[in-house]
């Protein structure tokens, strides 16, 4: 089936992109493919905004994700990333999960049409103050059936925080953007995987180290910080300098406030275990006595029997997807992972682990540039740094060496704006491989 062109699709050209929290006009007549009128702006991210919409048959409010194509086409490990994506949420059927209801495209856009949660974020409902026990007990077996639900079917999260959890008009939770998640099919022979992904406050310890991770037991631990969020009002691993924060999650130096009860000190001790192979599993989550309080389990027939009513039209929908050869976006995705700052432009911060004492890290860069005649000027910086001045001020580069453990640190580049790729070769070429020593996986996929 031939992609529909701009001006048919609508009855006349786009309007014009519209501010936050402004409408775009499109009334029944010219309405989104004939069927969904687009209201307000929900949010946006670099690629894409979401919009409020309804279903012009129905009446059915729908969250309506809009994706500039122009926007991927230079970057083929984003489109693959949320290539998976969708495939990952056309194969969710859950309550405690957003549901994909509908994929559509244009030459220049595409526009997922998604259940929309009227309640809003889990965050900011949890900024406002703690939630009692109870609460957070309600919202934590929702949250564990979902991701039960989810491993079972081969898909990790791997970024699982209250900012990708909404509360619908019932008060139940939905977990949403999957755009970091994995399938089984990307677990490597060692039975791991290896992106570095995740929210830095909420990823697992074994992240850090580098050496890969089991997709299910860093989706338990982000549960355990979520729990601990919820119950506290605060994050159990928190430092204004990320080097910290992260020292502080490698040893599990977290403490319980007062007002938290025994049963749930030890239980979050289990979910926020270091070390993977001990660590809580799905399973003795369910069984734990302060998590099996009230505890209904959904039963799998009732999940079946949920994914059977809409095979039909999801069958017809994933038609349209392959016609298509279309790619979806999720506010949540940031391809940098672990060591990517947002508000930086990626091409010019990068952050990675590396086995290696800083002192050595600092010494291989000074060799490497040393050795070179492209004009360029070292500067050592106090704590173990170093600052480039190449080719005659074109490019300054800053790099930093920080120790994580005995023998684990994080390498910290920073770019400043100019002439980027005159640094890049000397780097992805000479300096780089030498400091990481094996080649490293692109952070976009496993």
């Amino acid at each position: 089936m031939p992609e529909i062109d701009e001006v048919s699709a609508f009855g006349q050209p786009s309007p014009p992109e519209s501010p936050a929290g402004q409408a775009v006009a499109l009334s029944s007549g010219n309405a989104l493919f004939n069927k969904y009128e687009l209201g307000k702006l929900l949010g946006c991210g670099a690629f894409a905004k979401v919009y409020h919409g309804r279903d012009i048959e129905s009446g059915q409010s729908v969250a309506v994700k809009v994706i500039n194509k122009n926007r991927l086409n230079d970057n083929v490990n984003l489109m693959g990333n949320i290539k998976r994506e969708i495939s990952i949420m056309s194969r969710l059927r859950h309550p405690y999960i957003v549901k994909l209801l509908e994929v559509m495209a244009t030459r220049t856009k595409i526009y997922f049409v998604l259940e929309f949660v009227k309640g809003g974020e889990l965050f900011a409902k949890v900024a406002k103050g703690r939630f009692s026990e109870d609460l957070s007990r309600k919202y934590f077996q929702q949250l564990i059936s979902a991701v039960s639900y989810c491993h079972s079917r081969g898909v990790f999260h791997r970024d699982l925080k209250p900012e990708n959890m909404l509360v619908d008009e019932n008060g139940d939770l939905k977990v949403s953007d999957f755009g970091l998640s994995a399938i089984t099919e990307q677990v490597r022979p060692d039975g791991l995987l290896h992106t570095l992904c995740g929210t830095p406050a909420y990823v697992a310890p074994e992240i850090l180290t580098r050496r890969g991770y089991d997709g299910a037991r860093i989706d338990v631990w982000s549960c355990g910080v979520v729990l601990f969020v919820l119950t506290a009002g605060f994050l159990p691993f928190n430092d204004p300098n990320l080097m910290n924060m992260y020292r502080k999650i490698y040893k599990g130096e977290f403490r319980c406030p007062k007002w938290m009860s025994p049963d749930l000190k030890r239980f979050l001790s289990r979910l926020l275990d270091t070390n993977p192979n001990t660590r809580i599993t799905i399973n003795e989550i369910e069984h734990d006595p302060w998590f099996s309080k009230g505890y209904t389990q959904l039963k799998c027939h009732e999940t079946e029997d949920l994914c059977n009513v809409v095979k039909e039209e999801q069958d017809r929908k994933l038609l349209d997807l392959n016609a298509f050869d279309i790619i979806s976006f999720s506010s949540g995705l940031d391809l940098s992972g672990l060591f990517q700052e947002k508000h930086r432009p990626a091409e010019f911060v990068e952050r990675f682990t590396a086995e290696e004492q800083p002192e050595k890290v600092i010494e291989k860069v000074e060799e490497v540039v040393n050795a070179e005649h492209g004009g360029v000027r070292l500067r050592r910086k106090k704590d173990c740094g170093l600052e480039l001045d190449g080719h005659n001020g074109n490019y300054v580069v800053q790099l930093e060496v920080y120790r994580l453990t005995d023998n684990l640190v994080v390498v910290e580049v920073k770019r400043e704006p100019g002439d980027v790729d005159m640094f890049s070769d000397l780097w992805k070429d000479k300096i780089r491989p030498l400091i990481v020593r094996q080649p490293e996986q692109q952070v976009a996929g496993d």
